[in-house]
């Protein structure tokens, strides 16, 4: 697929490396969706970003765990844009719990913003493609399973499993992927001894940048032979 000229939706777009993935899809000349849920602020600099990169778009708000608001914002998108080329389900929560302290609001968290949403704002996506890519950020923890965040983790198996299955169900007009990041960008609470208990798990004794996941999926927007697939990029760590 060529980005230049398709429109963009992407999900946690304010920060992060959703702001990232934003605004190089606006570099390459594709009109982006800023979704974001509470950093209004930071969503509205990453609109200007994308100005600055020569190209336009738009700012939408949702909470993606509720149903009723991901297809009110699909209906704001739909008023700006007439179909949908390129999805990437970027935005998610990260709580640490074990199994012991794993309460039911814990899990249920994890679960609607990590699977369940992802689903729901693919399904409304491909409804708005005629041919297009969805490329979901999942995690390695998907597959190598942290204890001490356990619900985070399986809410991330679920993801993988949303995206093989998606594959399946979409093809052969929209390309489903998804990436595993290893360590990018740690959470704010992250001590350095475990930023660096982090890196050393990894094959190749580093942190990532978000540059690796952009260019990673830039890749697969631009592959027409890829999917079902899961791109590791995590330095190794899914086979530590």
């Amino acid at each position: 697929m060529k980005i230049k000229n398709k429109v963009a939706l992407v999900t946690g777009a304010a920060k992060r490396i959703g702001h990232s993935v934003a605004i190089e899809l606006a570099s390459r000349g594709a009109q982006v969706a800023v979704h974001y849920r509470s950093s209004k602020v930071d969503g509205e600099r990453t609109l200007a970003a994308i100005r600055e990169a020569g190209s336009d778009g738009v700012l939408l708000q949702a909470e993606l765990t509720s149903v009723s608001d991901i297809q009110r914002m699909f209906g704001e998108f739909d008023s700006h844009f007439g179909s949908l080329d390129i999805l990437v389900n970027n935005a998610s929560v990260f709580s640490a719990a074990d199994p012991d302290h794993t309460t039911e609001l814990i899990w249920n968290e994890q679960m609607d913003a990590n699977a369940r949403a992802p689903f729901f704002v693919a399904q409304q996506a491909a409804l708005r493609m005629k041919e297009g890519k969805i490329v979901n950020l999942a995690d390695v923890a998907g597959e190598v399973v942290w204890p001490s965040y356990f619900a985070y983790s399986v809410s991330k198996a679920a993801l993988i499993a949303v995206n093989r299955g998606l594959a399946k169900a979409l093809a052969p007009h929209i390309q489903v992927n998804a990436i595993a990041p290893g360590p990018i960008l740690f959470p704010e609470n992250y001590t350095e001894e475990q930023k660096q208990a982090a890196v050393d798990r990894t094959l190749l004794k580093r942190a990532g940048s978000p540059q690796d996941i952009v260019n990673a999926v830039m890749f697969l927007l631009e592959n027409d032979y890829i999917t079902g697939e899961l791109i590791h990029v995590d330095g190794g760590r899914h086979i530590v």
